[in-house]
């Protein structure tokens, strides 16, 4: 075999490979990721202004405590937010028990909720006594710093200020391992696109170059 069509026969391999890896990668990437940023203080102290965040498409597989990017168009407009859920299908939530603020809970099916992700401890703190019974199929979502979030609590009128999981964009996770081993794929497959195409090219060159000439006959001394 030929150093041309070697050089051909390693492009045709090369370049389609990493297209294919850069285009799994992506699809990958965009269907079952979110990217975002914080834009409000309603999740200090877990997340500020300005922090980078990433959530995993997870469905309708939401629980208690879990952190979710969603969005309510007649709540927020158009922007996507970021809450904890408190509440999920059946449960029963009661706002607060405790003599004080400082030592007010949340109650979930009549049990005190363990909160030590709230601003300064406070679970409420500002809008005052409440009780839900969430409906199956949607959440009833608290920000972390409950004197300055726009959460459930201000539109029990509507289902008790709960959202249907189908709002849900995704479940916001700590580990960006995925994302950052999907995004390093992507850069290998234009590094294995760009290779092909490179050796595709010298194949190219090394069929156009002109044949050495052979003498027929020996040249006479």
């Amino acid at each position: 075999m030929g150093q041309a069509r070697r050089l051909a026969v390693s492009a045709w391999v090369v370049g389609p490979l990493g297209l294919a890896l850069v285009i799994a990668s992506v699809l990958w990437l965009r269907t079952g990721y979110v990217l975002s940023s914080v834009s409000s203080e309603s999740m200090r102290p877990t997340y500020d202004i300005g922090d980078r965040i990433v959530a995993e498409r997870v469905g309708d597989e939401v629980k208690r405590g879990d952190l979710v990017l969603y969005t309510a168009p007649e709540r927020y407009g158009d922007r996507a937010v970021m809450q904890r859920v408190i509440g999920v299908g059946g449960d029963h939530v009661v706002c607060c028990e405790g003599m004080d603020t400082a030592r007010e809970r949340i109650t979930v099916n009549g049990k005190p909720l363990s909160e030590p992700y709230v601003k300064d401890g406070i679970a409420d703190g500002m809008h005052g006594p409440y009780e839900v019974t969430v409906p199956e199929g949607r959440l009833f979502l608290l920000g972390d710093h409950r004197q300055n979030s726009r959460d459930s609590r201000f539109f029990t009128e509507d289902h008790g200020g709960t959202v249907p999981v189908g709002a849900v964009i995704g479940r916001v996770t700590d580990s960006h391992v995925m994302p950052l081993l999907l995004a390093a794929a992507t850069l290998l497959g234009l590094l294995l696109a760009l290779a092909g195409l490179i050796l595709g090219v010298a194949a190219r060159n090394i069929r156009r170059r002109p044949a050495a000439q052979v003498a027929l006959w020996p040249e006479r001394w």
